[in-house]
């Protein structure tokens, strides 16, 4: 049976890239409906949507022919998924705040189907902090995101708020319309990321520059191809992905013992302190009046990604690691995959100027066994999208 969508088109400049959305759609052979905002009209006309999509646009919620040929609850669930594409901040404030004022609202409100939406809007939109309480909100209903992406804008800003490619959203759609064809659909998978913090005192701590992103953003990624996630976090600044199973950790000894467990797939994307402070103090450490500067006594920390690499019945059937180096990138990683022992090593670059700790891109390497693979520099979500579909395929 073919499947079915029900395009709704935002307002905004992006609006044109729903038609070429709808042509990539028909060319899959699924079946298209649409409804337009009044706004969505200011760019693009209903006649050139109706030609591609082959079927009537409806916009007008308060229209007596439209309700008797397909009314706005029929056509709110008649479709196998709805798509909004743009997905301005004013229809992205209606969703969360349950507005139901025209067309496209009301539908959104009524559907019992899933929900996909392309967000597009001006960078300083998107960065504002009523929209991303919007966004919290959505993501907590379980609406589902593709981008927006980082680049230039009409309005001639730089930044995220660029609604992704319509090539995109057509592998988002056609994953969310084939779950059972997600390749990882059952498989336990482990990731550890962030940072963690070896305590000096009650108020200091021995830490790193690891925002976590990539770690966070792989768990999303396993998420979406079906992975059942388990993220262990060291202490970052991001929001709880939807659907994954988070554990806060702070030091590596509590780190590795959240690792435990039987997973089928472990992905050790934390930046793990190696050394820790032998005896840390029980109390602040204060200055002296002499000025004598404290001496420090270190101990190593447990190795996490050498333990859950060792033979034995619970070891994961294929054990990732990374390697984050300021030079000797390859060489350092090609050591780190012997010595660890895991399957499978993705080397970056971390230096200073390569903007990889806190930044959104990274230049990766896969190592194994058998030789380098070499990525080009790519935003880390798509990193991590690679990351799992490469994984997906060394388990079959």
């Amino acid at each position: 049976m073919s499947k079915s969508v029900l395009l709704i088109i935002g307002g905004g400049i992006a609006a044109y890239k729903g038609l070429e959305l709808i042509r990539l759609l028909k060319t899959r052979g699924i079946g298209v409906r649409v409804i337009m905002t009044k706004a969505a009209e200011e760019f693009v006309t209903p006649l050139s949507v109706a030609s591609l999509s082959g079927e009537k646009v409806h916009s007008a919620l308060f229209n007596l022919t439209d309700e008797v040929e397909m009314g706005h609850i029929e056509l709110s669930r008649s479709a196998d998924l709805v798509v909004v594409v743009p997905a301005t901040a004013d229809l992205i404030a209606k969703m969360a705040s349950g507005l139901a004022n025209d067309l496209a609202s009301t539908t959104l409100l009524a559907t019992d189907k899933k929900v996909l939406i392309a967000p597009a809007m001006n960078v300083r939109m998107w960065l504002h902090a009523a929209t991303q309480r919007n966004i919290a909100t959505l993501k907590s209903d379980s609406i589902h995101f593709i981008g927006p992406n980082e680049g230039d804008m009409a309005c001639g800003e730089f930044g995220p708020g660029r609604m992704a490619e319509p090539v995109e959203i057509l592998a988002a759609i056609e994953k969310l319309l084939s779950p059972s064809a997600l390749p990882l659909k059952g498989r336990k998978i482990l990731i550890t990321a962030g940072p963690t913090r070896e305590p000096i005192d009650p108020v200091r701590y021995i830490s790193n520059y690891s925002s976590g992103k990539q770690g966070y953003a792989i768990a999303e990624a396993a998420r979406d191809i079906g992975a059942d996630v388990t993220l262990v976090s060291g202490p970052v600044s991001l929001a709880k992905p939807v659907g994954i199973t988070v554990s806060n950790v702070q030091t590596a000894d509590e780190m590795l013992k959240a690792c435990d467990g039987i997973y089928d797939v472990v992905i050790c994307a934390a930046a793990v302190a190696d050394w820790k402070v032998t005896k840390p103090a029980s109390h602040k450490i204060k200055k002296t009046k002499s000025g004598e500067v404290p001496v420090l006594s270190f101990i190593e920390n447990p190795d996490i990604l050498a333990t859950l690499s060792k033979p034995g019945k619970s070891r994961a059937k294929l054990v990732v690691g990374f390697a984050a180096e300021t030079e000797n990138v390859i060489e350092y990683a090609k050591a780190k995959l012997t010595k660890k022992g895991c399957d499978l090593i993705v080397a970056n670059d971390v230096s200073e100027t390569s903007g990889v700790f806190g930044g959104d891109k990274n230049t990766v390497h896969i190592v194994n066994p058998k030789g380098v693979e070499d990525w080009p520099n790519l935003s880390k979500a798509e990193v991590a999208r690679r990351l799992m579909t490469h994984i997906a395929g060394l388990l079959k």
